[in-house]
């Protein structure tokens, strides 16, 4: 005598209406959701067709925080420029004239700004002094 498949499905069809049923009187709870992004800026260095790169996450608001080691030099030469890396204050100094270049990037947010930015400079030298502290790491 063979079974109907009907009496093989019966339990499981049971259990599944009772996991509905017990689902729909649960009563309804808070999702915790993740804190609000607070914006951040990740900043690379990179060598002569992507030899190496190094980079990392500095945040500015609401202080300035992250892997950055020198993350307020870093923010505080970024609030000078207003937020546009092509105005950060430069230092002075001197450099050779050695050809290694050397490509930093900015990518995040910044006061709710997006950024985007990259630039290569002709040897690390150039790029220290350009960017003072923000590249620094």
């Amino acid at each position: 005598m063979r079974s109907r498949p009907t009496s093989r499905l019966r339990p499981l069809t049971t259990t599944a209406a009772a996991l509905i049923a017990l689902s729909a009187a649960a009563p309804a709870q808070a999702v915790e959701l993740p804190p609000q992004d607070r914006g951040g800026l990740f900043l690379t260095v990179s060598g002569a067709e992507h030899t190496w790169i190094r980079g990392v996450l500095l945040t500015c608001e609401p202080e300035p925080s992250g892997r950055h080691p020198q993350a307020a030099k870093a923010c505080a030469a970024i609030e000078k420029a207003g937020g546009d890396f092509a105005a950060l204050p430069a230092e002075s100094g001197i450099c050779t004239k050695q050809y290694a270049p050397v490509t930093v990037s900015a990518s995040g947010t910044y006061r709710g700004r997006p950024v985007g930015w990259h630039k290569t400079y002709d040897n690390a030298c150039t790029m220290t002094y350009s960017t003072g502290d923000v590249f620094r790491f």
